[in-house]
């Protein structure tokens, strides 16, 4: 696997599907900072439907990656072909064959983002490596990123070469307590 971190403000972004599965997803890609287009056929509160229904297989060509949950294979096989043959980066929730890309377990302290993924093999050994991530990183890593953001913009703009933002990054850790 190859560990990326996409620019939802970059990206068309489509979810297809329903129930909880779908509403959940939907959930994880809004605080990631996607405004995905929500393409289902059983809209409600926690899902509402940008589209009131499944997409046909030429309106996936609008996005760079789509997100099938809680549809059967026999549902989401169509639309798998259809995204792959145009290029689209396609993640059928649960069913490894349908999936280009694999969705990690996420934690976030502000602009930190730390993931673990097992490439499908074990959603719940990601889910326990993300539950170590959440101890060993607790939310003042938050803070001290800024902190740290902060004072590289203005070392920066002095000209401060590559070795001296990462020793000013490593003090202003030690300096909060994290290294």
């Amino acid at each position: 696997m190859i560990p990326i971190y996409l620019n939802p403000a970059m990206l068309r972004i489509a979810l297809v599907g329903r129930g909880p599965l779908a509403a959940r997803r939907l959930s994880w890609l809004r605080v990631g900072g996607a405004a995905p287009d929500v393409w289902t056929d059983a809209a409600g509160d926690d899902l509402p439907a940008t589209h009131a229904c499944l997409p046909g297989e030429s309106a996936l060509d609008r996005y760079h990656a789509v997100w099938i949950a809680g549809l059967s294979p026999e549902e989401a096989e169509p639309l798998v072909a259809a995204a792959r043959k145009l290029g689209v980066l396609v993640n059928s929730e649960d069913q490894i064959e349908f999936c280009d890309f694999h969705t990690p377990a996420v934690v976030r302290r502000g602009k930190l983002t730390l993931a673990a993924g097992t490439g499908g093999a074990s959603p719940a050994v990601a889910r326990a490596a993300r539950q170590q991530l959440e101890q060993a990183f607790p939310t003042s890593w938050e803070g001290a990123l800024d902190d740290i953001a902060s004072a590289r913009a203005v070392l920066r703009e002095s000209g401060a070469n590559f070795d001296a933002l990462i020793a000013d990054a490593r003090a202003r850790l030690v300096q909060h307590g994290l290294a």
